[in-house]
């Protein structure tokens, strides 16, 4: 079985978000969407990158710097 591709997952979970609201107005759904994406994003890279953080931001097309602050943030280190 193929698996979904990520967007098509993101879509389906976006349109039962709206199901779920009933009628009410969402409210910051990109801040909302990247703290839910962002973590296990960071979680899986840097499994697969040993914990390596040079790799990982390499990765991730991001600059050491920025990944160690988004770890910080995410209370991952």
């Amino acid at each position: 079985m193929t698996p979904k591709p990520i967007e098509t997952c993101v879509r389906e979970n976006l349109e039962a978000y709206f199901r779920d609201l009933d009628g009410e107005e969402p409210h910051s759904m990109h801040e909302m969407l990247i703290k839910l994406v962002e973590k296990p994003l960071l979680e899986v890279v840097m499994q697969h990158a040993d914990g390596n953080q040079s790799k990982a931001a390499e990765w991730l097309g991001i600059n050491r710097n920025t990944l160690r602050r988004k770890l910080s943030d995410h209370q991952m280190l």
